[in-house]
């Protein structure tokens, strides 16, 4: 699989980040720690260090080469700050051709659509050039603005899953969702 140099949006450049991105995933991480605990698991302190940053870009760039994930960035246009990040992971080949969607957005850019922007442009590439059928993307039932956005984008309901994760401290059930490719 071949990984693009950038996804452009009209407010968006999408892309794996670099190394030297370590500061601006820090940047993103400690400015938006408060905003995304509810939705995310326990984060050791470490994690909000820039040696944690460096290693998860490090490990991101192992995964897309492996074809087996695709932890994307979401810049402003200008390249400076990250956004909003999603990944596409636990890819998996052979009959299933499927991965799982994960994403957040900063706080300061909910409710612009941007996040809406961003996944559009990672579905096509999705679906397109990385060849998937399905794409996952399982949310918390109080999680509104998710259930949402991933109407829009075209997921569908298939399941409840109960405890099926544990957020900020707690299992957490959650709402399957998948979006499939359509050749027609």
């Amino acid at each position: 699989m071949s990984v693009p140099d950038v996804l452009q949006t009209a407010r968006t450049c999408i892309r794996l980040p670099e190394p030297s991105d370590a500061v601006k995933l820090l940047r993103f991480r400690v400015d938006n720690r408060v905003h995304l605990a509810p939705w995310e698991p326990l984060r050791e302190d470490s994690y909000y260090t820039l040696e944690h940053c460096a290693q998860a870009i490090a490990d991101g760039q192992e995964a897309a080469r492996l074809d087996r994930g695709y932890p994307f960035a979401v810049f402003g246009a200008d390249e400076e700050e990250i956004l909003a990040s999603f990944t596409l992971s636990n890819v998996v080949r052979g009959p299933f051709q499927a991965c799982l969607l994960g994403y957040g957005i900063g706080a300061g850019q909910q409710g612009r659509g941007l996040m809406y922007e961003a996944l559009e442009a990672g579905l096509a590439w999705a679906f397109g050039e990385l060849g998937l059928h399905r794409v996952m993307a399982n949310y918390l039932p109080r999680n509104e603005r998710s259930a949402r956005l991933l109407e829009r984008l075209g997921f569908e309901r298939e399941g409840y899953a109960r405890e099926y994760l544990r957020i900020a401290g707690q299992w957490e059930d959650h709402v399957l969702t998948a979006k499939i490719r359509r050749d027609d």
